[in-house]
């Protein structure tokens, strides 16, 4: 056995115990009670959640890669072969209609791990079986047993598989239903106000925005611009109502932090999240450029020798590292946005029922906010401006953090 396949084979291992044990401390805190949905519903309901969630952050994310990667393929050829794979090509392929897919599955990835998070990540104080204080604040506090679990078995594994098999991986109803789901989030017109920063992004660079399909009518332009404003409007309350729970202490944050410190790790966590999915963009982007067109800034140039070097590697594997970044943000996150009112003590967000308070403590604004203002704005950026993005010296920073992530 070489040096190298010996140390893949102990990286396989510890990372296999490294899973099991971090899904057996989760399913210790759900039965135990010390997990939100646990505790104010029953162990069983967080079970099922949780485990149904993963299983369709799976479909989420495999999904993707398979019609992303088939979309440069006739679906006729596969019509017969293959005829549920077909039933959503057929729709997700023609005109725009891949682009509004990848809006509607950006916020269900995000909603999912917001939700993933109320169902298995520990309430305050949360002891588990006698453990050490030390393994208590690694896998618990930190959240690393949730990261492992949902990266791991939810997304990473999920991506390969589909990227291997994209006509089988979306060959059942439940891709199929995973698909419309997307495109019904996008119809909605939740995460419109994107679509108007796109068209910004555009005019400052210079780069109409291309469609497929040919000019709106009156009716369908009054229509889409309606869905922007509403959407902008749902922007803006979520962000209202985020910063008030922020500045006045009551969300999930842990205890201790103080509210200011709370508020920039907000502002902090989403230009991270931000920063990464930006990369991605921009490093597909400048892979398809010459090495004389990758500019002269010198961050640029410095991670494009670093991205492109030796056998390739390095863009696979910092699309590992990055995934175990961004699913890290996603639950502090998740965390630091996520309302902690009591709902009837008189102490609710702007005086709103209870109802609606109960609606605010799930942490779905959060999720709307990380969409559009830590997601889907800097991917736009990045794809009008991928030089220039690279130019940023915290673009190289992170990459060296994700392959060393991967190098694990």
């Amino acid at each position: 056995m070489t040096g190298n396949s010996a140390c893949t084979l102990v990286k396989n291992v510890y990372s296999t115990i490294l899973l099991i044990f971090s899904i057996v401390i989760v399913m210790g805190l759900i039965f135990t009670e010390q997990t939100k949905l646990a505790q104010d519903v029953h162990p069983a309901l967080a079970f099922v959640v949780l485990w149904g969630l993963i299983l369709w952050l799976g479909m989420v994310e495999g999904g993707q890669a398979s019609l992303v990667g088939l979309a440069p393929i006739n679906f006729e050829l596969y019509k017969d072969s293959h005829p549920t794979t077909y039933i959503s090509t057929k729709v997700c392929h023609v005109g725009d209609n891949l682009d509004r897919y990848l809006m509607g599955r950006q916020f269900m990835v995000i909603f999912i791990a917001f939700c993933i998070n109320m169902s298995g990540a520990p309430v305050g104080g949360a002891e588990l079986w006698g453990l050490p204080q030390f393994i208590i604040d690694v896998f618990l506090v930190t959240g690393f047993a949730m990261i492992l679990l949902t990266c791991m078995v939810g997304q990473l594994a999920t991506q390969v598989n589909a990227s291997h098999c994209m006509l089988d991986y979306i060959n059942s109803y439940f891709a199929v239903f995973t698909f419309y789901t997307a495109m019904a989030i996008e119809f909605s017109g939740l995460m419109h106000v994107s679509y108007f920063i796109q068209k910004c992004v555009g005019w400052a660079a210079g780069k109409p925005i291309q469609s497929n399909e040919p000019p709106k009518s009156a009716l369908q332009a009054a229509f889409f611009w309606f869905r922007v404003v509403l959407s902008a409007v749902v922007l803006c309350f979520s962000l209202a109502v985020t910063l008030e729970g922020l500045f006045t202490g009551n969300t999930t944050m842990w205890d201790g932090v103080p509210n200011a410190v709370a508020v920039i790790l907000f502002f902090l966590l989403m230009s991270v999240v931000g920063l990464l999915e930006g990369m991605q963009i921009a490093f597909f982007a400048v892979a398809k450029l010459k090495k004389s067109e990758r500019g002269r800034a010198p961050f640029a140039l410095k991670t494009c020798e670093l991205l492109f070097r030796g056998d390739g590697h390095n863009l696979p594997g910092f699309m590992i590292g990055r995934q175990l970044c961004v699913v890290s943000c996603f639950f502090i996150i998740a965390r630091v946005t996520s309302l902690n009112v009591e709902p009837g003590n008189g102490n609710n967000i702007f005086g709103v029922s209870d109802a609606a308070q109960t609606f605010f403590n799930m942490g779905f604004l959060g999720a709307v906010i990380t969409t559009i203002l830590g997601s889907i704005t800097w991917q736009l950026v990045a794809s009008a401006f991928p030089l220039a993005f690279l130019s940023n010296p915290m673009v190289y920073v992170f990459l060296r953090l994700c392959l060393f992530l991967e190098a694990t």
